[in-house]
């Protein structure tokens, strides 16, 4: 049976945020919200929750994760950023975009795309989210909070509890926090790519 913690959205609670960052260290699956929409997470490189993501979600082996950073300078730890990257990523975040990069030897080979060796990585703006990060030491593993034959994430906490209260061992209720998913852009080629619009604005980026 999942637990459900009430957070409060700009002033989070530091004894929930490290009882959440506890069962995320301990190997547990954790949904939480961000600036797009409620996300689904885990302990970086830890395989079982990984795969029951995989599971709950119905993703195939080629799906690109997404680690959630802090900030710009632990998210260059984990992706491999030249100058023309960095000031992009420097003007969009913290924000809901998460840009796929090639991957460090930082990133766990089983998370990163089983091809083309890249990985997904953002910054959120939500103080649930960097709080529960910044107790961890170290970026979340997530992905968008979307159901399989769903286009859209949940977006109620308390039907994500009613749905998920076996599957997970957390609910965060941040309150609302939006309907749509990031803003996914390939930064791998020459040019930046938009893979999917979600909420965040594309019109610096792709011209």
């Amino acid at each position: 049976m999942a637990q459900f913690f009430q957070i409060h959205p700009d002033n989070p609670q530091a004894r929930l945020i490290n009882q959440a960052a506890e069962i995320v260290s301990a190997g547990g699956i954790i949904v939480f919200p961000t600036d797009s929409a409620y996300a689904i997470g885990c302990r970086l490189g830890e395989k079982l929750a990984v795969e029951r993501i995989r599971a709950l979600r119905q993703l195939d082996k080629h799906h690109n994760f997404t680690l959630m950073c802090r900030d710009l300078s632990e998210l260059a730890s984990y992706a491999k950023v030249d100058n023309q990257m960095f000031r992009l990523l420097k003007n969009h975040t913290p924000g809901p975009y998460t840009f796929i990069m090639p991957a460090t030897s930082e990133v766990p080979r089983r998370l990163a795309h089983a091809k083309r060796k890249t990985i997904g990585l953002r910054v959120p703006e939500n103080a649930i989210a960097l709080a529960l990060i910044e107790a961890l030491g170290e970026p979340l593993m997530s992905c968008s909070l979307i159901m399989p034959g769903e286009e859209q994430p949940l977006t109620d906490p308390y039907d994500i509890r009613d749905t998920l209260e076996h599957q997970v061992e957390l609910v965060i209720d941040g309150g609302f926090c939006g309907l749509e998913a990031t803003t996914v852009v390939d930064l791998t080629g020459d040019e930046p790519e938009l893979v999917r619009q979600g909420c965040g604005t594309i019109d610096e980026i792709i011209g």
